[in-house]
């Protein structure tokens, strides 16, 4: 009997000699081992950071020729050029922007304003689309005249025959497709302005016939929205909507891009939410005011980025191939 447990006290015995040899034993010769493995279990990078990778390399971005979305736009380019991508950028107006983005014709965009401003693109085009990240939290909009007029609320204009003269009865708009021009000719709906027509024009043309009024101190109504230039450099006020028709606080300033993009671009989406974390009003204010002072809009990304290091590698780090 005693020779029976002896003999299976050594096989038990041998059995674990081979087995701790096999697994090194606990012994120095492991830390030899050349597939780098911390003892977590994986291979590779022991902070456990992997690569992700690009995807679909040739990105494409619709842009409306409104002042943040020009800011917006080549800052989230070069980001995305950097990691690896190709990527060409167009102007085009609102109705193509939210088309092409749905029809999965262009990668994403940086102009989307919710819930107010596109609600009839969401409602379009909301099942071939998502909100992949958020520049601007708060974004008001709604008719916006010099401080100096004598002129509080959207329904002072109803009938106002000095203004309206004054004016040619005309709010000076921008272009058609703009969500801010159905939210104004809404606003003249809703607030009985029935003398009163909305112009089509372009931000830009707007913009300078707005600088041309307050340089004369003449009267001039026109869509506003925040974050804006122009309410950094001109003595605006943005008109009381209690009914708000403009959607009250403000919209959602996002980037939107096809329901299949994060799995077609791992990388770019994965650059959009890092980068739309960290960009705010402030961050969005100081492009503007760069651009606004003459700067060309893409010398003014690579600019923020070359003075802005750390947000770069942030933005950037373990992505592309």
């Amino acid at each position: 009997m005693f020779k029976k447990f002896r003999f299976w006290g050594l096989a038990a015995a041998l059995v674990l000699a081979i087995t701790l040899a096999a697994c090194g034993g606990g012994s120095d010769e492991g830390s030899g081992d050349e597939s780098g493995d911390s003892g977590n279990g994986e291979s590779g990078d022991s902070s456990g950071n992997e690569s992700v990778e690009l995807g679909e390399s040739e990105l494409s971005i619709p842009y409306v020729s409104w002042a943040g979305a020009i800011a917006r736009t080549p800052l989230v380019q070069q980001v995305l050029e950097e990691v690896g991508y190709t990527v060409e950028t167009s102007q085009v107006d609102a109705g193509s922007m939210w088309t092409s983005v749905a029809n999965d014709d262009a990668s994403f965009m940086t102009a989307s304003w919710l819930p107010a401003t596109h609600t009839s693109y969401q409602e379009q085009y909301g099942d071939d689309v998502e909100a992949i990240g958020e520049f601007v939290a708060q974004a008001p909009l709604g008719m916006t005249v010099p401080s100096y007029m004598d002129v509080e609320a959207i329904e002072d204009l109803k009938g106002n025959e000095e203004i309206g003269e004054a004016t040619d009865w005309t709010i000076t708009g921008i272009d058609p497709g703009a969500g801010v021009m159905q939210s104004t000719q809404d606003a003249i709906d809703t607030y009985g302005l029935e003398n009163w027509e909305l112009q089509s024009s372009s931000e830009g043309a707007m913009l300078s016939e707005l600088q041309s009024a307050i340089e004369n101190e003449e009267p001039i109504i026109v869509p506003g929205w925040q974050p804006h230039w122009k309410f950094a450099e001109m003595d605006l006020k943005m008109l009381e909507d209690p009914e708000e028709v403009y959607g009250g606080e403000g919209d959602r300033i996002e980037a939107v891009a096809h329901t299949s993009f994060k799995e077609d671009s791992p990388a770019a989406y994965e650059v959009v939410q890092r980068l739309t974390e960290d960009y705010d009003t402030e961050m969005e204010n100081e492009l503007l005011v760069a651009i606004n002072d003459g700067g060309d809009p893409a010398e003014v990304a690579s600019q923020f980025l070359e003075d802005n290091p750390d947000l770069l590698e942030k933005w950037t780090e373990g992505l592309g191939e």
